[in-house]
């Protein structure tokens, strides 16, 4: 369970963890993708799942998860932004697709607003042998969450509106995620803060990460650069050093 003893969750710092999305990929070429950002040195790979109902776009099923299993190591997060039909009915494809080489917990992101019975898919994540953990989309209130904190693992603030990449992040965002932070402490969880949404190596992630979020999802924002791994040694840097103090302002 996420709960822990208070002092260990009041860590002033929680280790930082870089986490591309392949949206911005060559879908193609997907194998050789994740492949690549292994290599890069990233800590985890975000799938965007989408079905074209609770957003407007449609993306990857389980089976490409699962097909790009075989081509690297590096853990696995899968994004549901699906509707609540989908997330109950495929559930089980998504948290076997999204497990480890050796059956490790894989990451498995359920969004607020599309589950009605929310505890029941996180714990049925749980249950699956899946990470579970909890999205919400930037007009959603930190309240919605308050009542699954202690069964998740991870706290997804998206810092746009879900469903396509490239888009502007939204600054305002940086309140909810010093609420759910103090949260979380309060509470003693152990329980890491996920932003997702027009995240790059400036002020977006170091604003971010000074507001208490630890792991940044970066899509367009890692594929910019020359070369994958330009790309998450400048993330990485930047949150560092906001960790540090060093944050950057808006320019």
């Amino acid at each position: 369970m996420s709960q822990s003893n208070p002092s260990s969750g009041s860590m002033e710092h929680r280790p930082i963890q870089i986490i591309p999305s392949v949206l911005p990929a060559d879908w193609a070429n997907m194998g050789q993708c994740v492949r690549d950002l292994e290599a890069a040195g990233v800590d985890r790979i975000q799938f965007d799942v989408m079905d074209g109902n609770f957003v407007p776009n449609l993306t990857f099923g389980p089976e490409l998860i699962s097909a790009c299993r075989k081509y690297c190591n590096v853990p696995f997060e899968t994004q549901l932004m699906v509707s609540q039909y989908n997330c109950e009915t495929m559930l089980e494809n998504y948290v076997q697709a999204t497990k480890g080489p050796n059956g490790e917990p894989g990451v498995v992101i359920a969004h607020v607003e599309a589950n009605v019975n929310l505890h029941r898919t996180l714990g049925k994540i749980r249950q699956l042998g899946g990470s579970p953990s909890v999205a919400m989309n930037p007009h959603t209130p930190t309240e919605m969450v308050k009542n699954v904190l202690d069964m998740v693992d991870h706290v997804l603030v998206m810092t746009v509106n879900p469903g396509f990449g490239g888009q502007a992040y939204i600054p305002t965002m940086l309140d909810k995620i010093s609420e759910l932070r103090k949260i979380i402490l309060n509470k003693g969880y152990d329980i890491d803060i996920e932003v997702d949404g027009g995240i790059k190596a400036d002020w977006t992630l170091s604003q971010c990460c000074a507001a208490g979020a630890n792991c940044f999802i970066a899509g367009s924002g890692m594929f910019a650069y020359p070369t994958l791994k330009e790309g998450c040694d400048a993330l990485r840097e930047v949150a560092k050093d906001a960790q540090a103090g060093k944050i950057l302002q808006k320019q």
